[in-house]
């Protein structure tokens, strides 16, 4: 049973959590290399690296009348956001915040990501940015729902909204096995929390880059390292609800999680890739008109079993 972590641990997170955005973020450069034709895999793979470096040396954009404050901190906010969820994720038998309520923790930073981003579009004072800033407001009430529910129902497996309690339910059956519905809809929705393909309309093409259009040098880095790290703790947090976090044979637990971590990233990025891209207004009416009802129904079915 996960268990509060030392001291260092505090400091360990961002590391951990970094390493697999930049993995994540290799790996998706790389299907997008192969998708494309050019450069290899290998290579494609090193193309974030000189990204970032271009980034850091690209002189910061401006823009008239500016809430510059505001613009410049919301990337801060998305990637604090980010790391700040990942502290109720248990890593093997340690998790750096033991919180008794850390399933509304989670919750709760998503919706501080919701503000970062609608603030990135917002105090940029540009129409295309002000647009996208409200698609992932309209974005986020489509998903956000599904999403409640499908993380109400491993609280109700468990009887507890503390994580290391729904890591512990899960010693004897993970579970995403009698809970299959709420795994598949916690996943979709993890996708469009962090404004993924194909959920990427905050920042599409048809608004000139959306949220990102204004956006560069330090800046863009920050704000895309938060969009990165968002999609790692809603991984992270997926094998802790339905995979059971560390459990597993011969390997030590801390292990056990790394590899589940990675390769519900893995989906993820390359679900991204195969996933058609899906209008607002349609995912909105799927989310109302199918998702709900699915979680509604997997969670009373949880409730059932528990009862």
């Amino acid at each position: 049973m996960p268990e509060p972590g030392p001291w260092w641990s505090a400091l360990l997170l961002p590391a951990v959590v970094a390493v697999f955005a930049a993995g994540a973020c290799s790996l998706d450069a790389a299907l997008r290399a192969r998708t494309a034709g050019a450069p290899g895999p290998a290579a494609a793979a090193l193309l974030p690296v000189r990204s970032a470096a271009g980034l850091l040396v690209q002189q910061r954009r401006r823009t008239p009348a500016a809430d510059t404050l505001l613009w410049r901190t919301a990337g801060v906010a998305l990637l604090a956001a980010g790391v700040l969820a990942s502290l109720v994720t248990p890593l093997g038998r340690w998790s750096v915040g033991d919180l008794s309520v850390g399933i509304v923790w989670f919750n709760a930073m998503e919706i501080v990501a919701w503000g970062a981003v609608w603030l990135a579009g917002w105090g940029a004072n540009s129409m295309f940015g002000l647009v996208a800033g409200y698609r992932f407001v309209a974005q986020g009430l489509a998903y956000e729902l599904p999403h409640m529910f499908a993380l109400t129902s491993a609280a109700i497996g468990a009887g507890s909204l503390r994580v290391a309690d729904v890591v512990a339910a899960q010693r004897d059956l993970w579970f995403v096995v009698w809970m299959p519905v709420a795994f598949v809809v916690f996943l979709l929705t993890v996708l469009a929390m962090a404004f993924r393909p194909p959920f990427d309309q905050p920042t599409g093409q048809d608004v000139a880059g959306g949220v990102l259009a204004e956006l560069s040098g330090v800046d863009r880095l920050v704000f895309l390292a938060g969009r990165w790290v968002l999609l790692v703790s809603g991984a992270g947090m997926a094998v802790a609800l339905f995979l059971g976090a560390g459990g597993g044979p011969l390997l030590p637990g801390w292990l056990w999680s790394v590899l589940k971590t990675a390769a519900v990233l893995a989906v993820l990025v390359w679900a991204g890739h195969r996933l058609p891209a899906v209008r607002m207004e349609r995912f909105a009416e799927v989310a109302w008109l199918v998702l709900i009802p699915a979680t509604l129904l997997q969670a009373l079915f949880v409730s059932i079993l528990v009862l």
